[in-house]
């Protein structure tokens, strides 16, 4: 806890940090409405539908990287950072003030590709391309803290609030050593995320070494972050934990799959202009939201009256199906998955060649059984890479990046070394032999109830075979 004397503060108990303290103006941007607004929203979206006690929220989630970035800041000696600690605390505090209901799973709506519009031309691909996309969340965070005023005038005015938003989304403004805090492969973030789901979620795989990370954080004399050698293993088992979490808990296959259901669901409506009461049009009604005073209901029961209203009155047996899946927890059939490591930046995998294949017998197979094409759900994730931020360098790829892109990489103190080096420059690392490989994760699902169990073994025993590799 800070031991400033000139200071008062405030204490929140958190099951993950202990005792949390606010001074007054950190409680004053807590208690703004548009802070409490996260309370709203769940951390792991639908992650309570398979682990039922992953139902903490970016709320909590929030105090604890706020939690996080205070205990580094006493821990590094650095004028530069004594400096700027107010700005970083409220950085921390502030980073995910803009996320959608349901956090992710809403803001990538656009990111969704329809079965039908990846096989065949489809209308709703030219109607889909003529909506302007959602912003992403930070974009939508820097404007909130602008432009509502409750949490402008408890930051401080708008020049503060400018400030704080370009820390936490890192933009080329803001010092890139301070937003490295909360935005890099070591950030306050993912050290609280990882900790907190797995708590949630009764799992252990995100049960990182957090207080040995902390306690061998330093600063060169030129201003660069980094960690002891002596932490390396910590270091190593903080990038693992996260890839083993997604595997684990955030791409859970019956996870995933209702979360793509409603995925393509909101897409479907939005594209089709259903439930415009509920579901913005565009980014440009996501943006009016975001600056007036609708922002305060824009939680995840805004999601959940979509989804029941759809599933009351669906325009088509497409919506029926995705809906079904999601009010009566009936999640979507997984009916292939081809999952593992694959060198990074390969153009021809079992994965891209399933795909493919997909599109030429993915509508014959919907006919033979007499399902709509838009039941099938053809998706996967990006590919899980062990430095999401700056992804999977090999040491050639090292020297070719920009400054900004090395910054962004874990880095490691090496005996007399004055300054760090990046992980994957250190002999005997792990990240360094892990460097070529990415995760790679392809799905095929079914949204359907009208099967019988036979059937179903007949789709998955046709469709495994497509992922066989040519002759």
């Amino acid at each position: 806890m800070p031991s400033s004397p000139s200071r008062n503060y405030r204490i929140v108990n958190d099951n993950i940090h202990g005792d949390i303290a606010l001074d007054d103006d950190e409680w004053k941007v807590v208690n703004t409405a548009t802070f409490q607004r996260l309370r709203s929203l769940k951390q792991l979206g639908m992650g309570h539908l398979v682990y039922p006690n992953a139902t903490h929220t970016r709320f909590a989630h929030s105090l604890g990287v706020y939690r996080i970035m205070d205990r580094i800041l006493e821990k590094i000696d650095s004028q530069r950072f004594r400096d700027e600690a107010k700005d970083l605390r409220l950085a921390a505090l502030l980073h995910d003030v803009g996320h959608y209901p349901y956090s992710h799973l809403m803001e990538y709506v656009d990111r969704v590709t329809l079965t039908e519009v990846e096989i065949e031309s489809s209308p709703e691909k030219i109607i889909s391309g003529q909506i302007e996309p959602y912003p992403n969340h930070e974009d939508l965070g820097r404007l909130i803290i602008l432009e509502q005023g409750d949490i402008r005038e408890a930051i401080g005015g708008k020049n503060r609030a400018t400030k704080i938003g370009h820390l936490f989304s890192r933009m080329k403004e803001a010092d890139q050593q301070l937003s490295k805090l909360i935005h890099s492969s070591l950030d306050m973030d993912r050290l609280d995320y990882l900790l907190r789901d797995a708590r949630a979620s009764g799992v252990a795989y995100g049960e990182i070494d957090l207080n040995f990370l902390l306690n061998n954080i330093r600063v060169s004399d030129k201003g660069m972050l980094g960690v002891e050698e002596k932490a390396l293993a910590a270091a190593e088992h903080f990038l693992l934990a996260r890839v083993f979490m997604y595997r684990r808990v955030y791409f859970h296959k019956t996870t995933y799959g209702l979360e793509e259901a409603c995925r393509q669901l909101l897409k479907r409506l939005r594209d089709r202009g259903e439930h415009v009461d509920l579901l913005p049009a565009d980014g440009g009604k996501i943006r009016e939201i975001a600056t007036g005073s609708g922002l305060r209901g824009f939680t995840d029961e805004v999601v959940d009256r979509i989804i029941f209203q759809a599933y009351q009155k669906p325009s088509d047996a497409v919506i029926k199906a995705l809906a079904t899946c999601l009010v009566e927890r009936r999640p979507p059939n997984l009916i292939v998955d081809i999952s593992g490591l694959v060198p990074k930046n390969a153009n021809l995998t079992m994965a891209a060649l399933f795909r493919d294949r997909c599109r030429n017998k993915l509508q014959a197979l919907a006919e033979k059984y007499g399902l709509q094409l838009g039941q099938f759900l053809l998706c996967g994730p990006k590919p899980i890479e062990i430095e999401e931020r700056g992804s999977n360098f090999t040491r050639d790829e090292l020297v070719k990046l920009k400054p900004e892109e090395r910054e962004e990489l874990i880095k490691i103190f090496q005996k007399n070394d004055p300054e760090p080096k990046s992980i994957v420059e250190v002999e005997g690392s792990l990240i360094r032999s892990l460097s070529n490989e990415v995760y790679s994760i392809q799905r095929l699902y079914l949204a359907d109830r009208t099967l019988s169990d036979s059937q179903l073994v007949q789709i998955r025993a046709e469709v495994s075979a497509w992922k066989l590799p040519p002759n």
